[in-house]
Formats: C-alpha cells, sequence, structure tokens
C-alpha cells in the first residue's frame, strides 16, 4: 500500500538532494525506489520538481536499513506494507524475517563450501614457473 500524498500535516519542502542526503540513499536510488511505488505520491511543485518531506525521508532510512540487512525489494515492499499497516500481526513481519535468514544460512554455507574448495585448490598449486596447475585443471573439468 503506498505512502499517502504529503498534505498538510506535513510539508514537502526538501529537494531530491536533501532528501537524499538525509536519507542516506542516492539521488538515482530515491527515484528508483519512488518508481518501485515505495514511497508513493510524491509532492511536486508547479514547475514538476519533486519535494520530499520528513514521512518520506523516514521511508527511505527504512528501505535503506532493509538493503543493508540485504532484504530483496519485494521483500521490503511487504516490510513497508506492514510497517505502515498499524493493525499488522508481528508474525508476519518475522515469517519474512525469518525466510531472509533461512537464505541468507543457505547462501552462507555455499560460500564456506566454495571458500574451502578454493583453499584446497590454492594449498596444491605450486604457485611456481611452471605451467601445470591444479586450479585450472578443475576449473577446466567443470
Amino acid at each position: 500500500m503506498p505512502s499517502k500524498p504529503n498534505t498538510g500535516a506535513e510539508m514537502a519542502s526538501l529537494t531530491i538532494g536533501q532528501a537524499a542526503a538525509q536519507s542516506g540513499v542516492s539521488a538515482k536510488m530515491l527515484r528508483h525506489y519512488e518508481s518501485l511505488g515505495l514511497l508513493g505520491a510524491v509532492a511536486r511543485t508547479a514547475s514538476g520538481y519533486r519535494l520530499y518531506g520528513q514521512r518520506d525521508v523516514h521511508a527511505l532510512r527504512f528501505i535503506r536499513r532493509a538493503r543493508d540487512l540485504g532484504f530483496s525489494m519485494a521483500q521490503i515492499a511487504e516490510l513497508m506494507q506492514l510497517w505502515r499497516d498499524r493493525s499488522r500481526r508481528s508474525a508476519e513481519v518475522k515469517r519474512i524475517a525469518q525466510r531472509h535468514l533461512d537464505e541468507l544460512d543457505q547462501r552462507l554455507a555455499q560460500l564456506q563450501a566454495m571458500r574451502r574448495t578454493l583453499q584446497d585448490l590454492a594449498q596444491c598449486c605450486r604457485g611456481d614457473e611452471r605451467p601445470d596447475c591444479p586450479i585450472l585443471d578443475d576449473l577446466a573439468q567443470g
């Protein structure tokens, strides 16, 4: 569910550069998040320039923190919808976080396996002037 456009309670007065600086998100990413519907309707000046309010900056900080934790854009959209829904069930939030944690655990296990394999191959390679190399042999075997 998109956020409400800025209205009387919160005057939109920040330029895209100011909102980007306050949120820690680049102007390019800010426009991207807006295009994905994560910010909802953004106020514009008569000449078409975007104007942002503190609510938008807060949402951008939310997005940035979620990205820092590795959540996908789809997961962030779900989390933002739940964040804005005061009648939400925390069980839904936990389900998303747990699913992401499980995915991270799988990726970590894959990375650890890759590291062990590469470490073994590097130890087997003499690293001298001779052309034979177990690393290249392994890569060639696919």
